[in-house]
């Protein structure tokens, strides 16, 4: 096994490092997604992990619960697109990667 290897086996180590790094930044991000000009309000992380919701009192109508439901999903959405976003941003650096020979399956 050559140079070949040893360089490709790195660059799998770097992959995974900046992966994990990834990873890490999308669990502490936080996304705000709003719907009714601000009217219901979801704060989540890069993992779509609701933290927030908040709702304010004048939009809450007890004959129109509907509406209230359709805002607060206007809102996941608008929350949930702006972490799609993010996370499919890539990896910076990576595109050189390329075919990493099998080393997928070894742990690095």
């Amino acid at each position: 096994m050559g140079s070949g290897f040893s360089k490709k086996k790195k660059q799998a180590k770097q992959f995974q490092q900046q992966f994990m790094e990834m990873q890490e930044k999308m669990q502490k991000a936080e996304f705000t997604g709003t719907a009714g000009n601000g009217l219901v309000t979801i704060v989540m992380n890069g993992e779509h992990d609701v933290k927030k919701v908040t709702i304010k009192p004048e939009v809450v109508d007890p004959d129109d619960v509907e509406g209230l439901e359709l805002l607060v999903t206007a809102a996941f959405k608008d929350a949930s697109e702006k972490v799609q976003k993010e996370s499919s941003g890539g990896m910076p650096g990576l595109e050189g990667l390329g075919d990493l020979g099998g080393l997928g399956g070894l742990g690095f």
